[in-house]
């Protein structure tokens, strides 16, 4: 049976929430104070890319029973059901979370909850938040006691928001009651039918769920980065020391892969917002080692910058850089938090001439850093380039020529700070390779080639057939800018 849903903030997280309710079959209303948002997505446009998420608003919204607006009491007056989905970003000139809109929200619903209705957080916030809103609710709700709070944490990965919100790999639902609990699994009821694990329990236990789950990813992808460190110092590939510990069923392969570090509006905010909630409980200690986590997130970025000196000799003064990406991840054009723009913003400030281009978040990058420069293709970003760095893996990065993009380079000279890139490929085709935690590679030259060396007179150039002879013009050192 169908419910009467609202969606309170229509972010990355609540658009896709409002859009994969209808797709559920429910009616809803997605509520938002910013008016040119709601009236993208009342034109069934997406505000912002993730894909598989415009198909779904456009079917929804053309049927109707999916509509957006920014008026609370029609949202009140509408739901059975009110998912909150606000943002809670870090606090400025804090490590902790920012509960401001979640309490803005609160205040704007409850004064026009006139009937019994159930609140479902889905905001990630500090453990204790829930209790203290349920009793900011009981005290501005006109139905009072009639209006419960519950927790049911988000578990969405930009880039794949849609399928995990229709096909997610588990629901938890904090609640009080049986009651309430009984309403939200009405709610995902198709879900549940399709075989989703289910866990219910308290509000406290729901919260924690999320930043304990982002931690434990934080913690895995720093402890490869910290191996990265290691490798580079002994001369072992941390490529290959991650294959080695993935069959290792209790470590497995996911977010073991070493590079520029995490970023985006999830992981970096919640582990700083999680230590300062658990030192406000008493229980800093358990969670000191998440500050070197960060820590250790934040030296690759410096990395990616000291190998980019390093294949210019020392100096990044006046070189053209070509960074490729700029959202913290593909598949999104989210560059809140990005590793990819941080890295192209301090090469900018250190001299640098800086052309960045994304795929998709050029333009959001743009707003962030607009006196950096940004091309519409990646042949455009690397024409002349003095070095490349490859900052996002996307798809049509990862898959490039590297004898063809070494046509379009001054030099060739590539940093790939996602591990993403076949190294010894790109060497054979001439490039000056770096990557993170690896061995730099040296250029195969074929036997045949090796025979036409070995006859050369002593003192004379070879004459290295043409079709290879790219692959062997940066034998000798790449000279390096005055």
């Amino acid at each position: 049976m169908a419910l009467r849903i609202t969606v309170i903030g229509t972010g990355y997280l609540g658009a896709v929430h409002a859009a994969g309710m209808a797709e559920l079959g429910h009616d809803v209303i997605g509520v938002d104070v910013d008016e040119r948002k709601v009236d993208t997505l009342n034109a069934g446009r997406a505000p912002f890319f993730e894909p598989g998420l415009e198909p779904l608003l456009a079917k929804h919204v053309g049927s109707g029973r999916l509509r957006f607006t920014t008026s609370f009491a029609e949202a009140g007056e509408f739901g059975d059901v009110h998912f909150l989905c606000v943002g809670t970003p870090q606090q400025p000139g804090s490590r902790g979370a920012d509960l401001r809109y979640v309490d803005a929200a609160i205040d704007a619903l409850a004064p026009h909850l006139q009937r019994p209705a159930l609140i479902a957080g889905k905001s990630t916030v500090p453990v204790g938040t829930a209790e203290r809103l349920a009793a900011r609710l009981a005290a501005k709700a006109p139905a009072m006691e009639e209006v419960h709070l519950a927790w049911n944490p988000e578990f969405l990965r930009e880039g794949f928001a849609v399928e995990d919100t229709l096909r997610p790999d588990r629901l938890v639902l904090g609640v009080t009651s049986r009651t309430d609990a009984a309403v939200l699994e009405r709610v995902y009821a198709k879900v549940l039918q399709a075989g989703t694990p289910l866990v219910v329990t308290d509000m406290p236990t729901a919260e924690l769920v999320k930043v304990a789950a982002n931690s434990f990813l934080a913690t895995k992808i720093s402890f490869i980065n910290a191996m990265a460190e290691v490798c580079e110092a002994a001369g072992a590939d941390v490529v290959e020391l991650s294959q080695a510990l993935s069959y290792d069923e209790r470590i497995g392969g996911k977010f073991l892969r070493a590079g520029l570090g995490f970023g985006g509006g999830c992981l970096p905010k919640d582990i700083r917002a999680f230590t300062t909630r658990a030192a406000e409980l008493g229980a800093h200690e358990a969670l000191n080692f998440l500050r070197e986590v960060d820590e250790v997130n934040m030296r690759r970025r410096s990395r990616v910058v000291d190998l980019v000196r390093e294949l210019l000799g020392g100096s990044v003064l006046g070189a053209k850089v070509a960074v490729l990406g700029a959202a913290f991840k593909p598949s999104t054009d989210d560059v809140r938090d990005s590793p990819a723009l941080n890295v192209a913003a301090t090469l900018h400030l250190a001299g640098s001439q800086v052309v960045v281009h994304d795929p998709e978040a050029n333009a959001n990058a743009a707003a962030k850093f607009p006196t950096l420069s940004y091309a519409a293709t990646a042949a455009e970003a690397v024409a002349g380039a003095d070095v490349v760095v490859l900052a996002t893996e996307w798809e049509q990065f990862t898959s490039m020529d590297p004898v063809e993009l070494g046509q379009q380079v001054e030099y060739r000279r590539i940093v790939d700070a996602r591990n993403a890139l076949d190294p010894q490929r790109w060497a054979d085709a001439g490039w000056a390779y770096r990557g993170m935690g690896r061995p730099a590679p040296t250029a195969t030259i074929p036997a045949s080639v090796e025979r036409l060396i070995a006859a050369t007179p002593s003192g004379a150039v070879p004459q290295l057939p043409a079709v290879t002879a790219t692959a062997y013009d940066r034998v000798a050192p790449a000279p390096t800018l005055a």
